[in-house]
This record gives C-alpha cells, structure tokens and sequence, in this order.
C-alpha cells in the first residue's frame, strides 16, 4: 500500500473501532488508546488525521452526507420533495449511527454539518444568507425531532409532512 492508501485505511479503522466503543461507553468513557488497540493503528496514526475524537465524528457525518448528497445529484430531479424523501431515506439508512448520536447525546455535530454545507454562505446577499439559514435550521430541527422519536414515520411520510408544511 502507498502512503495515501494507508491513511485511508487507517481512518476507516480508526472510524469503525470508535463507533464501536461508542456503542457501549460515553464519549468521556473513551480513550484515544482504547481506540488506537481497537483499531489496531498508531497513536500516529490518530492524530495525523484527527485532533480529537469528537472530529472523528464529524468528518464521518460530513462523509456520509457529502455521499448522499452526491448519490442523490446523479439520480434525482432535483423537487423539494424527492430532495427531502432521499434525505429522510438515507437518515432511516444510516438509523443505527443517527440513533448513536441522539443517544449519545452528540447530536450537536450533525447540525454543525448541516449547516456547514446547506446553511447561509459568505458570498450569499442577506436575504439569501437569511433564506438558507432559515431552512437550513429548520430542516435539521424536523430531522432531530424526528430521530429523538425514534423515527417511527416513514422516509415518505416525513417528506409529505415537510411538502404539506409549506417546503414543497
């Protein structure tokens, strides 16, 4: 393996092995050692790529978001509605790591990605910055409601909700 291929694998192992930690402990609970043995890498290893563990997270959130996003461009007319049945969709997909979150009581960084990547922009004029973060804001708060309820509804039933509450 070439250098960027093993710091590819050793995020992935790093990523898996924290995630499997956190499954059983709090975020507090958790050691840089116990994730670096369970992952069978370096200390090196973690903090070539991460500062802390909390960034673990969050650059698998935006990974996971950025590759829905993605997924959702090629294949997708680009509606309101179908936008936001895919999202719900892709939440329902990944529900065991959401829940994790929610449970975990880290929920925070999935907002902090949301909004990095759909909230108001720099180069946005006001009203639009205004915009984008009015929806950016509000989309999150369905998707938090929504998972601290233990997503009972459908990816379907919440995109018609969203569509009947005026973001068709």
């Amino acid at each position: 393996m070439n250098n960027e291929e093993k710091n590819t694998f050793a995020k992935k192992q790093i990523t898996e092995a924290f995630l499997h930690l956190l499954n059983d402990r709090e975020l507090s609970q958790i050691t840089i050692v116990q994730i670096t043995t369970e992952a069978k890498v370096s200390r090196n290893s973690f903090y070539r790529n991460y500062q802390d563990k909390e960034e673990i997270l969050l650059k698998h959130i935006k990974h996971l978001i950025t590759r829905w996003n993605a997924e959702y461009d090629l294949n997708n007319n680009q509606s309101d509605k179908e936008m936001f049945g895919s999202l719900f969709h892709h939440l329902k997909e990944k529900r065991d790591f959401y829940l994790l979150l929610k449970k975990r009581n880290l929920f925070h960084l999935f907002l902090s990605v949301f909004v990095e990547i759909y909230g108001a922009k720099r180069e946005y004029d006001n009203m639009g910055a205004y915009a984008a973060s009015f929806i950016a804001y509000g989309v999150y708060g369905w998707i938090e409601e929504w998972i601290g309820r233990g997503m009972q509804e459908s990816a379907e039933t919440m995109s018609a909700l969203l569509a009947t509450s005026g973001m068709k």
